[in-house]
């Protein structure tokens, strides 16, 4: 099989090459995309057609544009270097989120008709593969869709004049577009083909989309309350999304495995042939790149890491700062660094006890004020906390390429081996059906590649457990935190699914906007909190129940008289 390079760009449908034809006359023209049967029919120009949504998968950004990973920093992960407040405060006239998802999930079903009534002379087998692409991608923007406005209207096919009612249709119940949604999952994951390839559509890809949106949808209906997000739990349906969570798990678990570096799975010029990854964003230097790197590693403040994701991470005996038998002080000391030959804070000897994942996640050396560069002869660098962010750079990168916006070309994982490690142990620990194999096959791999110790079903409780579940769901959940540190947008929505989301006032938790301990330098000229960075430049961030969902755009209520607002959003 020819291999299929995963390069985002624009894609024109003009460009799209057809089938020849003996008849030079029969041939479509080349300067504009023809929606007839000539180029549904070929396998390619379909395939061109599904390409356009390979944009959909953000990775580290186009160009100098910004990413999933890093770049959310609305959550208890990061200090902004702005304060970071909540998405909307009011109702907009106007969303991208909503206004975008649903030209995606046009093209679906508009790729879903064509197929159907223009594809007559293409196999079965292709067609399904096809279709299931199709409702792969409709899936999975309807769950964006309902994850961030709720009830929505189910709309499956393409819509060909505007007096089609559905256009002015009331919402739907959620509930019911995700019971939707696992269909069109399901005939993905059983239609589209088997290929061995980390860079377009399989099967396995399928199955990890599918495992993440279930997980997903299961925990949230789980924890969800009447009051704060307008339907009661619903332990029948979750029990369903976590059952179905588990069983895509278990389709791919056995097909890769852990690489041995962790820091390799976001740093590598290429992850072709990385046995833990499942499909990824590939960049190229000189034609397709990204700036994640370059806003890590120059003279623009980083958004670092908080406090409070500092202390999430294990000492290397597996427990808390209150429990460990290491040193357990995070104060940082004055060592002279080899990289620009001046004293800085360090806290390399802090790190040495952790977590292995959190040195590679954060420097050993304290950034802020006039800065510090990681390697010699690179820009100074300042963290919004102090702790600089290093996960994602390659100081092996010519520093034309790693210190310039729009020139960093590290691929991006998107779908990997650890994520379904961790959506596999979730989701049978909410089932209710974990047992110690489990544990063992999944995060305790993961916790040996970190340096920690394994866990057992009948894990203590740690102490710091904050979100009133159990103590192996807790320690769950924190792996997820660690092992995903700063990845895909996923905590953000974690704590959504979790009925957290107040974790996100920082009146009530301060240390999601501090940083790090600075008692070592006196004359340190920054907003501190005690010993501690302070990075919340002052302001409150305060958790309203609104937050769980978007508000529907203003504009959108005048359009469609039937469609009511989220009820918490009414003005």
């Amino acid at each position: 099989m020819r291999k299929r390079t995963f390069i985002y760009s624009m894609m024109l449908l003009g460009t799209l090459s057809f089938s020849s034809c003996t008849d030079m006359l029969d041939k479509e023209p080349l300067d504009k995309f023809t929606d007839g049967p000539l180029f549904w029919n070929n396998p390619a120009s379909v395939e061109g057609y599904a390409g356009t949504f390979y944009n959909l998968f953000k990775g580290y950004g186009n160009g100098g544009g910004s990413g999933d990973f890093y770049f959310k920093f609305l959550s208890d992960d990061q200090v902004g270097s702005g304060f970071e407040n909540w998405k909307f405060s009011n109702v907009p006239a106007s969303s991208g989120d909503w206004s975008s998802t649903w030209d995606e999930i046009r093209r679906a079903n508009a790729m879903l008709y064509s197929l159907e009534t223009q594809a007559t002379d293409m196999d079965e087998e292709t067609k399904n593969h096809w279709k299931g692409v199709a409702r792969l991608m409709r899936g999975w923007q309807y769950w964006d869709l309902v994850r961030k406005f709720g009830d929505c209207t189910w709309i499956d096919h393409a819509i060909m004049d505007e007096t089609d009612p559905l256009l002015f249709a009331a919402r739907e119940d959620r509930d019911e577009i995700m019971d939707k949604v696992l269909e069109d999952l399901n005939f993905a994951c059983t239609n589209i083909k088997e290929i061995n390839s980390q860079t377009t559509w399989s099967r396995n890809l399928a199955h990890a989309m599918k495992s993440n949106i279930c997980l997903w949808e299961g925990t949230f209906r789980k924890y969800r309350t009447q009051a704060e997000n307008g339907k009661a739990p619903d332990l029948q349906g979750a029990n369903k999304f976590l059952e179905a969570c588990a069983e895509a798990c278990e389709q791919i678990m056995s097909k890769y495995s852990l690489c041995d570096n962790y820091q390799s799975i976001y740093n590598s010029e290429t992850l072709a042939g990385n046995p833990e990854i499942i499909f990824y964003k590939e960049y190229k230097k000189d034609v397709f790149e990204h700036s994640l790197i370059d806003y890590t590693c120059t003279t623009t403040e980083m958004s670092g890491m908080s406090k409070d994701a500092f202390d999430s991470y294990l000492f290397l005996d597996g427990k808390t700062k209150e429990n460990t038998i290491y040193p357990n002080t995070d104060v940082a000391v004055k060592k002279k660094s080899a990289a620009d030959n001046k004293d800085h804070l360090n806290i390399k000897d802090v790190l040495s006890v952790r977590d292995k994942r959190l040195a590679l996640t954060i420097d050993s050396v304290l950034c802020y004020g006039d800065g510090w560069p990681r390697i010699a002869g690179g820009q100074p660098m300042t963290s919004s906390s102090g702790y600089g962010i290093c996960k994602y750079d390659n100081i092996a990168i010519d520093p034309n390429y790693r210190q310039q916006t729009s020139s960093n070309y590290t691929s991006a994982p998107l779908y990997w081996l650890a994520v379904i490690y961790l959506n596999y142990a979730e989701a049978k620990a909410e089932l209710g059906t974990i047992t110690n194999d489990d544990l063992e096959n999944t995060i305790n791999k993961l916790k040996k590649r970190a340096g920690l110790p394994s866990i057992t079903k009948d894990v203590a409780d740690a102490g710091d457990n904050d979100m009133g579940v159990s103590p192996l769901i807790w320690e769950i959940r924190r792996e997820r935190r660690c092992e995903l540190m700063f990845d895909n947008d996923f905590r953000y929505w974690d704590l959504i699914r979790w009925h957290q989301l107040d974790k996100l006032d920082n009146s009530v938790n301060p240390d999601i906007l501090l940083g790090a301990n600075v008692s070592n330098d006196p004359d340190i000229n920054h907003d501190k909190s005690g010993d501690y960075i302070d990075g919340s430049t002052g302001r409150i961030r305060a958790f309203e129940a609104k937050h769980y969902l978007y508000p529907i755009p203003s504009g959108q209520l005048t359009l469609n008289s039937n469609m009511s607002q989220n009820p918490l959003w009414v003005e």
